[in-house]
């Protein structure tokens, strides 16, 4: 009986993982994460090695997989295409409220060991900020916040099969 009970349980036994990655890693073991240049007109400059470093951070922490310069199982690659502000709201005297700073990056995903998950792709966020501050006293705080949500949605689209 108590064998039987022993069976059942590890039969029923569920792996969960806490990361939000679904990876064979008996299949998939190294990813190739190319720098992401910037593409756009306007551009804050700490911007790409502020992405660049967040997208590899965010696989060497949540990941099992070994980052390599070339030949990757996985490859991320692709371009910050879009870096803008635009008027969001507006007061009842007329003028601007808000601002909104958005950010857009082209992500081009292929896995070398199934290719039907390859994909080319577009991510953006936006941020709002009022308008009684100026952009250089938020920029920062925002573009970080936006390019966490980003680098979430990139990771959820490659490597999490949501």
């Amino acid at each position: 009986m108590l064998c039987l009970l022993a069976v059942a349980f590890a039969a029923c036994s569920v792996n969960y993982k806490f990361n939000g990655a679904s990876i064979d890693y008996n299949l998939t073991k190294t990813i190739e994460i190319k720098d992401f240049p910037i593409r756009s007109s306007y551009v804050w400059g700490p911007m790409g090695p502020m992405f660049n470093n967040k997208l590899r951070n965010k696989f060497a922490d949540h990941t099992k997989l070994i980052q390599v310069k070339r030949n990757g199982d996985l490859k991320i690659e692709g371009e910050i295409t879009q870096y803008s502000q635009r008027n969001k709201s507006v007061s009842s005297e007329g003028y601007a409220a808000q601002t909104e700073l958005s950010v857009t990056v082209n992500v081009r995903f292929t896995n070398n060991k199934n290719h039907k998950q390859d994909f080319e792709q577009q991510f953006t966020s936006a941020k709002t900020y009022d308008t009684t501050q100026s952009l250089s006293a938020v920029q920062e705080t925002l573009v970080s916040q936006i390019i966490d949500d980003i680098v979430d949605q990139i990771f959820n689209a490659t490597v999490a099969n949501w």
